[in-house]
């Protein structure tokens, strides 16, 4: 993974972690609300209910009946009220009633008259003047049963001779937190979707103002394909490969500008790497060509020397600048029909001639036609002949030393191209498409600039294909795997 990847993905992760955070937050808080408001609003139903109470007290004494006849009625009301999601159809509201000693006298439930509550907080502190609530458990092996209390004074002649409290379970709010709950999380996650979409969006929007629509319409303009007789048709399966390729050209493009700096440092880290070494040849060379009395021979030496590493430099600085052009580009085009059979043959055929020692073969079990660009493809299936040339030896074995094979794969054309040498090493699996990465050819022990593999990578990348390469299953020797979108109409 490149670096540039790497910090675009570090800035995602930053913002979905600051979201699921702030959701998290949201969430954690939910619950303390909804429970504040429901108390408030018990607060206000136990002071109605103590006034009721409190106009039938007579010489201190707690009349009940009253509220006994109120609650007996309000149990037995028949309503439907839809409340948003939830449907209410019973009133889940209790209350009991203690004497100034913490006695319950009236129970609207009926299962506590005539216990002492006055440990409990609500009643205990009612008692005392001040603000009394508690939450308790109708079952203490049963969290759901737990029920919200609070407590109001019954008051006669200023002096407080008892204590009201009214009662909601719990559960009953938990409804309306699930609820609340589930719209935060889909509210929370779509606004985060639609906040980080917009952001690429808008970066995408800031780094290209211009050419966005053109490049959509070439895209767009793929799709169209024309049959035997020249008419024109369209192709969906292309339009989506083509709006598929856009998106992809168009994130990869945000994340050069978010990482353009540490990407250009790298690719300088890279080509300095790789010049120092000729550089220093060429140099050495030059410095010894200086002495007057140098023999003829070791004068020619040094001279092949220098114009052997100047190639080389020239070789890597055009490479460079080809592969460079290449990741330029984020659409292919002028895309057309490409046979692969015909073009496996006469690569073949020019690898023969360059290297006559070696038996190549080329397997076609059907014909095959991509789309895209010819020269683009032929550089690339080119590349990774080459580098089975340079890795083989001749007479490695009974069989062919190369061998070339197309076959399909689902909707994909399938190529390889396969040779009899030493293979991918261990160390090298994972490394041999990073640029200027490259092997010894055995026997030479000359290497290569390392470009070939990635510039492969990135033409597969464009005709949105893939590129595999490492150890062969059923003999020695390395596989290449190229696949290709078939062209279809």
């Amino acid at each position: 993974m490149s670096r540039r990847t790497r910090i675009f993905l570090a800035l995602v992760a930053v913002y979905v972690i600051g979201m699921a955070a702030l959701l998290y937050q949201l969430l954690g808080d939910l619950d303390p609300r909804y429970r504040e408001s429901a108390e408030e609003g018990l607060v206000e139903t136990a002071q109605l209910l103590a006034t009721v109470i409190e106009q039938d007290v007579e010489q201190g004494a707690l009349p009940t009946d009253r509220m006994a006849g109120i609650f007996r009625d309000l149990y037995a009301r028949q309503f439907s009220a839809q409340i948003y999601s939830l449907h209410k159809t019973r009133v889940e509201l209790r209350a009991y009633v203690t004497n100034r000693h913490g006695i319950v006298v009236y129970d609207s439930t009926g299962r506590d008259f005539g216990k002492d509550y006055s440990s409990w907080r609500d009643v205990r502190y009612t008692l005392r003047g001040e603000f009394g609530s508690r939450t308790t458990r109708d079952v203490p092996q049963d969290p759901n049963s737990s029920v919200m209390y609070v407590g109001a004074p019954i008051r006669w002649q200023g002096e407080i001779v008892g204590a009201l409290a009214v009662g909601k379970p719990v559960q009953s709010l938990g409804q309306f937190v699930s609820a609340a709950r589930g719209n935060i999380i889909s509210v929370g996650v779509a606004s985060a979707f639609s906040v980080l979409l917009l952001a690429i969006v808008l970066s995408f929007l800031l780094i290209r103002p211009l050419g966005i629509t053109s490049d959509l319409l070439a895209a767009l303009r793929t799709a169209w394909w024309r049959d035997a007789a020249g008419q024109r048709h369209f192709s969906p399966r292309r339009a989506w490969r083509a709006l598929r390729a856009q998106t992809r050209a168009a994130a990869q493009e945000v994340r050069d500008a978010i990482a353009g700096r540490n990407y250009v440092q790298e690719y300088v880290e890279q080509l300095t790497h790789e010049l120092k070494s000729p550089i220093s040849a060429i140099r050495g060379a030059a410095e010894l060509l200086q002495e007057p009395d140098m023999p003829a021979e070791q004068r020619q030496r040094f001279t092949s020397s220098i114009a052997r590493e100047t190639h080389r430099l020239q070789e890597v600085v055009d490479r460079m600048m080809e592969l460079s052009s290449l990741e330029s580009r984020r659409l292919l085009k002028d895309q057309q029909a490409v046979e692969l059979a015909p073009l496996l043959h006469e690569l073949a055929g020019i690898a023969r001639t360059q290297a006559p020692a070696l038996k190549v073969e080329v397997h076609i079990r059907t014909e095959l036609t991509v789309e895209g660009d010819p020269f683009l493809l032929r550089r690339a299936i080119g590349n990774l002949l080459d580098n089975a040339v340079g890795f083989s030896t001749p007479g490695n074995g009974a069989g062919p030393d190369i061998v070339l094979r197309l076959a399909r794969e689902g909707r994909m054309a399938r190529i390889e191209v396969r040779d009899r040498g030493p293979g991918v090493p261990v160390f090298a699996q994972g490394k041999v498409f990073e640029k200027f990465f490259s092997l010894a050819r055995p026997g030479s022990g000359k290497r290569s600039t390392g470009l070939g593999l990635a510039f492969v990578r990135e033409i597969a990348a464009l005709h949105q294909g893939s590129i595999t390469l490492g150890n062969a299953d059923d003999a020695p020797g390395a596989l290449a795997v190229l696949r290709l979108p078939l062209l279809k109409g």
